[in-house]
């Protein structure tokens, strides 16, 4: 069983950046896909990035490219997500999630931590 919390959500003035993390316990990261979601009161969940267990490939959803970067640290045990030249419509709840498939939907993903909430200020 793998636990994940997120972390580094927070109000921001649009424009501006935060870094989340997603830190796991219980087993290690090594060998997952790492991906970061959000999620809307009444939406779906939406795909934004993902990182492969190595590290050596990312994928990335159109609405984020290029303000968002997915890394990850297995020596600590942890994915980040650099979120950069932040908008309004980026507040919602943002989630961390890992499995086995470099995929951009969430069924793929086993594991999802409770989410960070991020607030964007116009």
């Amino acid at each position: 069983q793998v636990h994940l919390a997120e972390s580094g959500g927070g109000l921001v003035q649009a424009g501006g950046s935060l870094r989340l993390s997603c830190a796991a316990s219980g087993r290690t990261l090594r060998g997952y896909v790492m991906g970061w979601f959000r999620q809307a009161p009444g939406k779906e969940r939406e795909f934004l990035a993902a990182i492969s267990a190595s590290g050596g490939s990312t994928t990335y959803a159109d609405s984020v490219k290029g303000r968002f970067t997915i890394s990850r640290d297995n020596a600590k045990n942890t994915v980040y997500l650099q979120m950069n030249s932040l908008k309004p419509e980026d507040t919602t709840v943002y989630y961390c999630a890992a499995g086995s498939t470099f995929a951009i939907f969430p069924k793929a993903y086993d594991y999802w931590g409770q989410g960070t909430q991020v607030t964007v200020s116009s």
